[in-house]
């Protein structure tokens, strides 16, 4: 719910206390359709501000959401936990149970590690594999 022009007045409070400070990247209605995730935001705030950003998910699906932003660089998740997402109040549905909440984990793990390093290289396994269907060895 801030403008860039508001974020940049907090971000130079920040820098110039010489603070750490992670921005979260999140629309702030309950629960948030998917369609208004902007999740393309997370990338846009790393370049402005040079620091790692989060997302904060208010939507009613469970995951999805946020293990795309992890998979766009999303350095924290940040999500309302519930006993019972059918509980009386403005944010349940927007919420994870504790199952859902260690399936976040879980998941966020895994795609940290599916993400890789982005260096282009021939895995040993890749190499043994090649050599059986090519017909000129290259590697």
């Amino acid at each position: 719910m801030s403008t860039l022009e508001e974020l940049d007045e907090v971000v130079m409070i920040f820098k110039n206390a010489n603070c750490d400070f992670e921005i979260m990247h999140c629309n702030g209605s309950y629960p948030m359709p998917e369609n208004e995730a902007n999740l393309m935001c997370i990338q846009t705030l790393k370049k402005r501000y040079g620091c790692n950003v989060g997302y904060s998910g208010h939507e009613s699906t469970l995951l999805k959401i946020c293990i795309t932003a992890v998979a766009l660089g999303a350095t924290s998740i940040e999500r309302h936990i519930t006993l019972d997402r059918a509980m009386y109040g403005s944010d349940q549905a927007a919420s994870l149970e504790i199952g859902g909440l260690y399936r976040l984990v879980e998941y966020t793990r895994e795609i940290e590690k599916a993400l890789g390093n982005g260096e282009k290289s021939v895995t040993e396994k890749e190499k043994a594999i090649a050599k059986k269907l090519r017909k000129i060895e290259t590697i």
